[in-house]
């Protein structure tokens, strides 16, 4: 590795193919603190170039790894590495990884060192240098570079790692006493249950040594003693039977946690607390108007929480991770959530004409990310963009559930009872709730929420899922996989597609019954079986594009099969046809198949295709590059196109990016498709799907000047073959992902029509112009408004009229002497209509009473309900709002509103009459 710059005291940055990597200078004496974070991680990066490191860059918390969610540890990007998977391009290397876990997220804030977010900077081996390099420079780096202490240092080894720790007392020179032997639960290190493993060595700061060395059986006391540093020696490889053998060659792999050296270094009671953190809470002190030093642990506590998640939530949009409710993305609206809560109950008030506060101190942790990752800063506009999208729709929610929330709270502290599973997931269910919110709040009033009752509600809901989903039979699957076993060595399933439509000589390798996944010998005439070929022109369903159809036949007989769909098998190995015998039959390792793509479903699917990757090259250009491929469907009749983005286009932007595409199609370009390594693809700049996984030798489809992408795909060879591209509709379908659906080629020419036909039929019924149209319809649309209206007011007319006999069943309190009238509808009366009633007897009862009217459908799913209270009787103590959401809740349903009046519904009526009782006997209790 190149030697640095000397002269320099910031950080320079190279650009490698693989991301942006931090290049540490030497830090003059002239540094405003040589503690500092920044401070830190230079000197760890430039001690170790000194020692012939390369330095390399962070890899995306997004890993490539596809067992690992989020970028734990630094070691993972070399765990290929490791793994002997991936030869070394270096042989040692140092770098500042940023890492996300979330496994211990209870505990941020709480304790003086968790995290979700944290840097872990870190040497490796790859076969290089070992055991005792790695210890003698990880003490010349702590104590004499960075300054720690070396009193104070504590060691760890393996209890059987007779080697480490001859290193640590005779040529580091630590003293016997503050050497701990530990057992494998603290210090051996194993990828899993087989493969690499080795023993670790960790150093420990102690905080107080003047307890002395005696009688210290482990290191595991927080208050005491905190670990910096841990090196992984991989010297062994454990086979599937547990027995371990030396390993040919031996690597190291070691992470220092910055935050924690930050902590001893800046002599710091936490890690929250220096420079690494501390900005971010006092800025969200300031928008809280709160001094740190003033604070209350609670209060520490939520400062410590917001200033940790929005840390985390900075880095992981930035690296492409956007708030949804699965995978990475849910961990990103949990954080968000969490950060939102904390600043509301510490009062956090927005900046100026802003509308939320988390991108405020999401501001101050950008400038500090910049020697961590230049790219946060870059990308800062969408990250503002996002948090402000998710801070307000969980306003949103909070507001919902809040009132709720207090009722199931008071309620459980007056019962003692906590919040029930039912409770929580009614919450989670219908208010958009996180389990870990409600448990907070709970914890906050020392109130138990029943989780394991919650997660019984939720697996019922997901059993009512897949209840309602297709059963998906794997015995198919299995049988293919054998068949790729048995013809391993031969040659089988060679698609010919991309230059061919048509194969004269398709030989049935293998005939498998779907249903069963038995081998067959043959199928004949009505048999609908899966089909392998020696080869095929028949694209099988991959990368969003539909399976083609079409026919096969045998020449000279009456034998003619019908291909229904086509789809990879057996991780890709074998292409399988699913295929109905309409005459004759067919016979395994004998009949050999004409086989002919429809054209005509090819023709559409190929123009489809070639225009969704307009259609990307359209929307970056129109709306951002930072708009990335989220999915999509390319099918004969139409494409759907989804993307990740914060916003939907404007319509201007719409027709914008229609007409792009439709420019780029008129200019008749020759596509260019070639296959090349994968880095010279990433070279030239190639788009690639995000976690989509890629060979080593790619497919690249490359329309000149406009869009050049990794696909395997069919497409048109020139763009005219496409005739034209026309935008359907585009909506959101999921927080931060759009979808486009649109149609292209023939297609176009079937819409055409079918609008054509639409407006003629239109202009014959209503026997107008076709440019009438649309006045035609605004007018209609006017009259039927206006007989809503009408009709609506008859509904109310005539529901006060069937109410008002129910008067008389009022019962006055004897002692409150207020009147309570409690009853159902004979008919089902829609909600507007029943307010009405209840209004009109609530006015014709007087100000000391309440009114609650419910009515049920006939088929007992829907129930209405609606409750209104007399200023008197609210003083007396009644609460319509309540009344009303606990006889919903009785009838499955849930709603409230306030002490005056309210309205809710249900969607079991088959405890209405218990309920209404409940609520009469309730209201009485109150005034009692």
């Amino acid at each position: 590795s190149s030697s640095s710059s000397s002269s320099s005291s910031s950080c320079e940055t190279m650009r490698r193919s693989q991301g942006v990597v931090v290049r540490a200078s030497s830090s003059s004496s002239s540094d405003e603190n040589t503690n500092s974070g920044r401070a830190i991680r230079t000197k760890f990066l430039n001690f170790y170039e000194k020692k012939n490191h390369a330095i390399l860059p962070s890899s995306s918390l997004v890993p490539e790894d596809p067992t690992v969610l989020l970028t734990i540890a630094g070691m993972l990007q070399f765990k290929p590495i490791f793994m002997g998977q991936k030869e070394r391009e270096v042989k040692s290397a140092t770098t500042s990884q940023k890492c996300v876990r979330t496994n211990d997220i209870e505990n941020v804030g709480v304790t003086a060192r968790h995290h979700t977010f944290f840097e872990m900077l870190g040497n490796f081996s790859f076969g290089d240098y070992f055991k005792k390099e790695a210890c003698a420079w990880a003490w010349e780096l702590s104590v004499k570079e960075l300054g720690i202490d070396k009193e104070r240092i504590w060691v760890s080894v393996f209890e059987t790692d007779e080697e480490a720790f001859a290193i640590w007392r005779d040529e580091v020179g630590v003293p016997e006493a503050r050497i701990l032997r530990m057992g494998a639960e603290d210090n051996f290190w194993a990828a899993g249950p087989t493969g690499p493993c080795g023993p670790c060595s960790e150093l420990y700061y102690d905080f107080k040594p003047e307890l002395g060395v005696e009688g210290v059986k482990d290191l595991n006391d927080d208050s005491r003693f905190v670990e910096f540093y841990n090196l992984v020696f991989m010297e062994l490889s454990r086979d599937a039977d547990g027995k371990t053998t030396p390993l040919k060659n031996k690597n190291i792999d070691t992470g220092m946690g910055l935050e924690r050296v930050a902590q001893i270094l800046q002599k710091k009671p936490n890690n929250y607390e220096t420079d690494l953190m501390m900005p971010i809470i006092e800025k969200a002190c300031a928008m809280a108007e709160l001094k740190y030093d003033e604070c209350d642990e609670k209060q520490k506590r939520m400062l410590k929480v917001a200033a940790d998640h929005i840390r985390a939530v900075t880095y992981l949009i930035s690296d492409g991770v956007f708030p949804s409710n699965v995978g990475r993305g849910y961990i990103v609206r949990r954080l968000i959530r969490r950060v939102v809560r904390s600043g509301k109950l510490l009062g956090m008030k927005e900046e100026g004409d802003s509308k939320t506060f988390t991108s405020a101190i999401a501001k101050v942790a950008i400038e500090l990310s910049t020697e961590c990752d230049p790219n946060v800063m870059k990308r800062s506009e969408k990250i503002y963009a996002e948090l402000e999208r998710e801070e307000l729709g969980f306003k949103k929610t909070l507001a919902n559930g809040e009132n709720l929330l207090a009722d199931i709270i008071a309620r459980a502290k007056k019962d003692k009872n906590g919040v029930t599973g039912a409770e929580a997931f009614l919450l989670y269910d219908t208010y958009g709730f996180p389990l870990d919110i409600t448990t907070d709040v709970a914890e906050d009033n020392n109130v138990e929420v029943d989780v394991e009752g919650f997660e019984t509600e939720m697996e019922k809901a997901r059993n009512l899922a897949r209840a309602a989903a297709k059963t998906v039979d794997v015995t198919t699957g299995d049988a293919l996989a054998r068949v790729a076993d048995d013809l391993n060595n031969d040659e089988h399933s060679a698609f010919i597609g991309y230059d061919s439509l048509f194969s004269r000589e398709s030989k049935v390798l293998a005939i498998v019954n779907p249903k069963t996944g038995e081998m067959l010998e043959r199928a004949r005439e009505g048999d609908e079986v899966d089909v392998v070929l020696s080869q095929t022109p028949f694209y099988a369903e991959s990368g969003g594009q539909i399976a083609d159809v079409g026919v096969m036949v045998i020449e000279d007989s009456n034998t003619e099969v019908h291909v229904l769909d086509v789809q990879k098998a057996a991780g890709g190995r074998i292409i399988s046809h699913r295929v109905r015998v309409e005459s004759g039959e067919i016979v395994a390792k004998t009949s050999v198949l004409e086989t002919k793509v429809d054209k005509d479903s090819r023709r559409r699917a190929k123009a489809n295709h070639t225009a969704t990757h307009l259609l990307q090259s359209a929307l970056k250009q129109v709306m951002g590059d930072d708009v990335s491929q989220a999915g999509s469907l390319v099918s004969f009749d139409r494409l759907r196109f989804d993307f990740n983005s914060s916003r939907g286009p404007k319509p201007n932007e719409l027709d914008e990016i229609e007409a792009l595409v439709n420019e780029w199609i008129f200019d008749s370009t020759n596509l260019e498709v070639a296959e090349m390594p994968i880095a010279d693809a990433k070279a030239k700049g190639a788009t690639m799907m995000f976690g989509e996984k890629y060979g080593d030798v790619v497919r690249v489809v490359d329309v000149p000047n406009v869009s050049m992408e990794l696909c395997g795909g069919t497409h048109v060879s020139n763009t005219s073959e496409i005739c034209g591209f026309k935008i359907l509709s585009e909506s959101g379908i999921a927080s931060g992902i759009r979808r486009i659906e649109a149609v292209a080629g023939p297609a176009v020419i079937d819409l055409v029509n079918s609008n054509a036909q639409v407006v003629n039929t239109l202009t014959k019924s209503l026997k107008i112009k076709p440019e009438e149209i649309p006045d035609r319809v605004k007018s209609m649309q006017k009259d039927l408004l206006e007989q809503q209206k009408l009709a609506e007011k008859l509904r109310g007319e005539l529901a006060v009229a069937k109410a008002s006999s129910l008067k008389s069943l009022a019962e006055s309190h004897p002692s409150a002497q207020t009147q309570v009238l409690v009853a159902k509808m004979d008919e089902f009366v829609a909600p507007d209509a029943l307010k009405v009633a209840c209004e009109s007897l609530l006015k014709s009862l007087g100000p000391d009473a309440l009114v609650l009217l419910a009515s049920a459908s006939d088929d007992n799913t829907k129930v209405a309900i609606v409750c209104a209270a007399g200023d008197d009787a609210v003083k007396k103590g009644l609460n319509a709002g309540k009344i009303c959401g606990a006889t919903a809740k009785a009838c499955g349903g849930g709603g409230g509103g306030k002490p005056n009046f309210a309205q809710a519904g249900g969607r079991d009526a088959s405890n209405l009459a218990e309920a209404l009782a409940a609520a009469k006997a309730n209201a009485f209790e109150t005034l009692n």
